[in-house]
């Protein structure tokens, strides 16, 4: 017989390990976790520059590629995913943003009760403990760390400096819901660790006898009597199981995952589930549709002088001094990770009210993120379109879950995506040409000075550009009028019972910042809707049993 629990949770990622904790907690509902990778036991996942090391890793990364984008001269771009406890939050580059209140509101003005960012807000705290302390939109009694980056940067210094002459305020705080300015990020590190969810959430839970967590088990099918879901049936050591919920099946797979999984059992366009034989449960089309990611550009320059990472690295005295700062005092560019400079600012001036461009500064020169660093001095200026309008699709190949989905960027679609991108681009450019940054830059490797017109700049754009990892939106929270809104504003998907999604997928439109605090936000808010409800319905059990009692 199928073991069962009152809440399967699929994927234990940024949401999954949160709703793990949050729903075991005090003991009356059980939970069982699946995780389709291993546990996170590689050393590198938890020393924040490890992040390279994890970037293209065979066992701890989905490391998915899309179709060929016609837009970015049919290249097929890698999209690395997190295959572990704590997904992508062990994975990713550690960024501690929340997006702009703007956001929050627009998915409230979307039909989205609940969504603002003042009602998100506490949530937002509550799951924080930020090193700057408490404050109107700061916590410091949640368990995910916000740590503010300690040991400045000659190069980082100067990229502010050069910001603030070119009328960008400085600022230590991106996240209370203005977010304009420059400055160091805080990082979601723990005294030079990695502070990701499965250890803020999962670890200090795993002793609890109602929550199981199940690795390399591979979600392969929802399990539906009718259109309740009632179990999911995964892969596990060679061998096909099933687990049954009493409640309900929460899917916290992630943006491409989530939607492949609903499609394959039978939740998503008609259409393409008959292509595949595929019986209908429920007919959305929205399910795949509605992909959005964040267009990452990097300028690459050298430096004139030895004080980059590439120069540690490339040295046995550097890499030696980087040891000796993290294993002595957990400080260092070993607990810094990639980028340690921000900035949001508006390229677009006239036509955005708000930050249309968010800059990652980086210490370091590589082709790509996680590759090898060049051999010279090198920084980076990443730079991305915060809120752009191009959407993609997400759609299942076959019926067999181990093979990945078709995934259809379309990237720069629009013109405004195009010239928001472009004059990203062209500010970059000024601020390593403004001082003090300007005494640092000894020349433009890419694009190079060759590139000077808006079109050769979009080739480069098109040529060069690559994801910054944070893909949304295909199984979208709205109101039941919009015919592509696949959960409602309590997460709930149209058309079943039992079934929820928890992940990045609900998001209506992308968030202006990195995506995995956001997500965190929305588990948590999720739990608290989970719980109402259970206990909503543990009462009308009650009184029903008391009315039949009494009758």
């Amino acid at each position: 017989m199928p073991r069962s629990f009152d809440y399967v949770v699929v994927g234990a990622g940024s949401a999954g390990c949160v709703l793990a904790d949050r729903l075991s907690a005090g003991g009356r509902y059980s939970v069982c976790l699946l995780e389709a990778g291993p546990a996170d036991r590689y050393v590198w996942i938890h020393i924040p520059i490890g992040y390279g090391k994890t970037m293209f890793h065979p066992v701890y990364n989905w490391g998915f590629y899309t179709d060929p984008d016609p837009n970015m001269h049919n290249r097929q771009l890698y999209w690395p995913r997190g295959r572990t406890l704590g997904g992508c939050s062990s994975i990713n580059g550690l960024i501690y943003v929340r997006g702009q209140k703007d956001d929050y509101d627009h998915w409230a003005a979307l039909g989205n009760r609940g969504w603002s960012w003042d009602e998100c807000l506490p949530y937002f705290r509550r799951l924080e403990h930020n090193e700057l302390g408490e404050g109107p939109t700061r916590g410091v009694d949640g368990p995910l760390w916000a740590s503010t980056i300690k040991q400045r940067h000659e190069l980082v210094d100067a990229f502010i400096a050069a910001s603030n002459r070119l009328g960008v305020k400085s600022v230590d705080d991106f996240n209370t819901g203005d977010q304009e300015g420059v400055g160091y990020y805080q990082l979601t590190t723990r005294r030079g660790w990695r502070c990701s969810t499965a250890v803020a959430y999962l670890k200090p839970t795993r002793h609890r006898e109602n929550l199981c967590v199940e690795t390399d088990a591979l979600a392969s099918k929802i399990l539906f009597e009718g259109n309740r879901a009632t179990g999911v049936r995964y892969l596990q050591g060679g061998e096909i199981r099933e687990v049954r919920a009493h409640r309900e099946v929460i899917l916290t797979a992630g943006a491409l995952q989530s939607p492949q999984l609903l499609q394959l059992s039978g939740v998503g366009p008609a259409a393409l589930l008959r292509e595949f034989g595929t019986p209908v449960v429920a007919d959305r089309a929205g399910v795949g549709a509605n992909l959005q990611d964040h267009l990452q550009v990097r300028l690459i320059y050298e430096v004139t002088k030895p004080i980059t990472t590439n120069d540690q690295l490339h040295s046995w005295t550097g890499r030696a001094k980087m040891g000796l700062q993290w294993a002595l005092f957990r400080g260092g560019p070993l607990a810094v990770g990639i980028n340690q400079g921000g900035m949001f600012c508006r390229a677009l001036p006239e036509e955005s009210e708000t930050p249309d461009i968010q800059f990652h500064f980086s210490t370091l020169s590589a082709d790509s993120a996680g590759g090898a660093v060049h051999a010279f001095p090198g920084c980076t200026y990443s730079i991305c379109q915060l809120r752009p309008e191009s959407r993609g699709v997400v759609r299942i190949r076959s019926t067999e879950i181990r093979e990945a989905p078709s995934i259809q960027p379309n990237y720069l679609a629009t013109d405004l995506d195009r010239r928001t991108t472009v004059a990203g681009v062209r500010f970059a450019r000024r601020v390593a040409a403004t001082q003090p940054m300007a005494a640092l830059m000894k020349r433009e490797v890419r694009p190079g000075a060759d590139a000077q017109t808006d079109d050769e700049l979009l080739e480069f754009c098109r040529e060069y550009g690559q994801t910054i990892f944070h893909p949304s939106g295909t199984v979208k929270m709205g109101p039941a009028v919009d015919p592509l809104a696949v959960v409602d504003e309590r997460l709930r998907v149209y058309g079943t019972r039992g079934l929820r999604v928890v992940d990045c997928s609900i998001m209506p439109t992308l968030v202006s910042g990195n995506t995995n605090v956001p997500i965190v936000m929305v588990a948590e808010k999720a739990s608290d809707m989970i719980l109402d409800d259970a206990r909503s319905a543990d009462r009308h059990e009650s009184v029903s049993a008391t009315a039949i009692a009494a009758a």
